[in-house]
């Protein structure tokens, strides 16, 4: 028996571990494969090969050393006498059905996360996580390879499997870094667009595979593996993002345009394929600037397998849609947008996440990152499992994930999905289905914490993004800074105005006036929030109709309520959000597996007017007059910024109010929400001189039925509606009208 094989079977310690490799339970192979000392001043080298028929260990300056067999699994050995410790060298490696391999060990290599970044990430500080866990491209001490990561501390090892293995777990088990939970590998020769996955033992011996959660490339569904991916872009938007940063943007115009990307449009002539990134970004950007909208907002794009969800049930949250192209297409695509002057906001899903077996649940064999307890980590309605807000790791993750998009894609910033589920301890669950807090209350304390934590980050870090949070209850302070108590986020979605004009907008004219308060009733708690106005993606769905199928009469009447809502919503304090198909009246329910009705802006009434696409171009005109009005978003905040004129006419169903810009400027809106056009209607205003009509519903190019006031009126000096000035006006049956002084 030579040295080598005396040395290394009878040395217990070796042996042992060479035994636990050998099943796959090793959690340091570090420790054992490689290059290490021998104690005679010479070097042993282990390598990892099993099935291998001839390893030979290949010293840099030409020395050649075969390896023997030191454990049947597949643990060879060669002592390099006289060779300093950890030399460079390469292994070569033959196979019985012939095939031969030549290259540098993966366990010669250290560990590529520093000791700060397991500090950070146990301390969940770290906001750049993504850059050191999951599979980067790296070149270490000289050598191109891939290093992968992934947090799994209760796994009693991790191997990484891939195309570049034969998806065998035996081959590249990972190095356990301690306590923090991390485990790494270098693996040299591992490229770009590799497909990878870990493969995970639990402490029960049960085998995992599990797709990286940091991953920033997958596969399409129904394939699951993580890409290694490199980004080759190059941003045009510099001077974007620098002025986004130097802007208030509530003190500026926002208009949004909420996309389904997968459903927007097709391909005209394959209806069932998908427009890719690219193509979107050409069409899509045109049509926002055309229209006026200043962002869109798009259902989100990050990796879900599950196309029913739209995008709601998220496995990558790092990982852009695949189905519609690269990493580097979206980038291209929010590149565009900020060409053409048209921000991009993205949906994110730090609520909940799905079941599926390859992706987050039960990680590593426990309930990682999710509540063990389903009272707290199982989600009742949307049957999901829910984030361990508690866990310093889990929040790490969510931060950087919602860093990631603003920082890696330029994002203008994120709406936050459900946040009303991750505010309340017993959100949709009856008694004894929920465990209170510490204090006995329904509050989730942790997740509270993390929703100001993601928010101070974000701001700070990201100069001028945009964080809305879709939040349903009478929860203080959403939209209000975190050191006053508020939980940071720059708006929030108004569901109450949403819901409260919806209803009154259903009754029949001739029951409105039963129903007046309904709609200015928003007025009373408009500016206890930053208030974004949604008339969004769940307004028309799971059988609701539609904005239009919503309204009363006949469809001149449908289409003239639609306008009317419209004027209404823009005028309104608040920002502005309308889900795509919705600013041509879409008659149909969204259907996500198909495009919009684009075809229905061909339709013309007797007359040859446009109906759909009457209200298409009101959209557009209402976009434009917006932005050209400072009274209309200066001061959305602000009280002092509104007043009403006339709010209690609930018999005729007529409401005038008054928004003003800082220096003054006045816009005023008045809205006659009967069919009956009223002649003479006097209304106060607050000076004299000539009246513009900016919008009039009405108007003949929208589809209506061209009352109005021939472009304008002139105030007279009689007192009115608390106005020192008045003029007699013509409100068109079903309008709005929007007036604002000439000059």
């Amino acid at each position: 028996m030579t040295r080598t094989m005396q040395d290394e079977r009878f040395t217990k310690a070796w042996q042992r571990d060479a035994e636990a490799l050998s099943h796959n339970e090793l959690a340091d192979p570090h420790a054992l494969l490689g290059a290490h000392p021998d104690g005679d001043g010479g070097t042993v080298v282990r390598a990892w090969r099993p099935g291998a028929s001839h390893v030979v260990v290949k010293v840099a300056g030409g020395m050649d050393y075969g390896c023997e067999l030191v454990h049947d699994a597949g643990v060879w050995a060669a002592h390099l006498d006289g060779v300093k410790p950890s030399p460079p060298y390469e292994v070569e490696t033959r196979y019985p059905d012939g095939v031969r391999a030549t290259g540098p060990d993966a366990y010669a290599f250290p560990p590529t996360v520093g000791d700060l970044d397991l500090h950070l990430a146990g301390e969940g500080r770290h906001e750049e996580i993504y850059e050191h866990l999951g599979g980067h491209l790296r070149e270490v001490e000289g050598v191109a390879g891939t290093a992968f990561a992934v947090w799994a501390p209760s796994a009693k090892a991790v191997a990484v499997v891939g195309d570049f293995n034969a998806w065998d777990g035996r081959l590249h088990p990972m190095r356990s870094l301690g306590s923090s939970g991390i485990w790494e590998l270098f693996l040299p020769g591992v490229g770009e667009g590799a497909l990878y996955k870990f493969e995970l033992r639990t402490q029960g011996g049960a085998l995992r595979v599990k797709t990286d959660p940091y991953a920033q490339q997958v596969e399409i569904s129904p394939k699951t593996a993580a890409i290694v991916t490199r980004s080759g872009h190059e941003w045009n938007d510099a001077e974007w993002v620098k002025d986004r940063g130097d802007q208030l943007q509530h003190e500026r115009p926002i208009s949004v345009y909420e996309v389904h990307l997968g459903s927007w449009r097709r391909d005209p002539d394959d209806p069932a394929r998908l427009l890719n990134y690219t193509e979107l970004a050409d069409q899509l950007a045109e049509y926002a600037t055309d229209m006026g909208f200043t962002h869109v907002e798009l259902l989100p794009v990050m990796a879900h397998p599950f196309t029913g969800s739209w995008g709601y049930q998220v496995t990558g949250y790092f990982a852009p849609d695949p189905r519609l192209g690269t990493p580097d297409d979206l980038k291209a695509f929010v590149d565009r947008m900020h060409e053409h002057g048209v921000g991009v906001l993205l949906d994110w899903v730090p609520a909940h996440f799905p079941r599926d077996d390859w992706a987050l649940a039960r990680f590593d064999g426990t309930a990682l990152y999710e509540h063990d307890d389903p009272r707290r980590g199982a989600h009742p309605e949307w049957g999901t499992l829910v984030f361990n807000f508690g866990r310093n790791e889990v929040r790490n993750f969510l931060l950087a994930s919602g860093l990631f998009w603003c920082r890696d894609f330029h994002a203008d910033g994120l709406r936050v999905d459900a946040v009303a589920s991750m505010l309340y301890l017993d959100y949709s669950r009856k008694a004894g289905e929920w465990i209170p807090n510490e204090f006995g209350g329904r509050e989730d304390l942790e997740a509270v914490e993390f929703l100001k934590e993601l928010n101070t980050v974000l701001h700070a870090r990201e100069p001028g993004v945009i964080s809305a949070a879709e939040e349903s209850t009478a929860w203080p302070g959403v939209s209000r800074p975190t050191y006053v108590g508020g939980l940071g986020f720059g708006f929030k979605w108004n569901m109450g105005w949403m819901h409260d004009t919806l209803d009154y907008f259903a009754h029949d004219p001739i029951h409105r006036r039963y129903h007046h308060h309904e709609l200015t009733f928003s007025l009373m708690y408009a500016f206890s929030e930053n208030f974004i106005l949604p008339l969004s993606h769940d307004e028309v769905v799971h059988g609701k109709g539609t904005i239009y199928s919503r309204m009363p009469g006949d469809h001149w009447q449908k289409l003239a309520n639609v306008r009317a809502l419209y004027a209404y919503q823009w005028a309104h304090p608040g920002k502005q959000l309308l889900f795509m198909g919705q600013e041509f009246a879409q008659p149909e329910e969204w259907n996500a597996e198909r495009s919009l009705d684009w075809h229905v802006l061909d339709e013309r009434d007797e007359s040859g007017a446009p109906t759909y696409g009457g209200v298409q171009a009101l959209v557009r005109d209402l976009n434009f007059a917006y932005r050209e009005e400072p009274a209309l978003w200066q001061r959305d905040s602000d009280p002092e910024g509104f007043a009403w004129i006339e709010a209690n006419d609930a018999e005729n169903s007529v409401v005038a109010f008054m928004r003003t810009a800082r220096d003054g400027r006045a816009l005023v809106c008045v809205m006659n929400l009967t069919p009956i056009p009223r002649e003479s209607y006097r209304v106060g205003l607050p000076h004299g001189g000539r009246w513009r009509e900016v919008i009039n519903t009405d108007a003949q190019q929208y589809g209506g039925s061209g009352v109005g006031n021939m472009g304008g009126v002139a105030a007279e000096e009689l007192p009115w509606h608390g106005q020192q000035h008045s003029a007699a006006m013509t409100l068109p049956p079903l309008g709005v009208l929007w007036f604002a002084p000439e000059g």
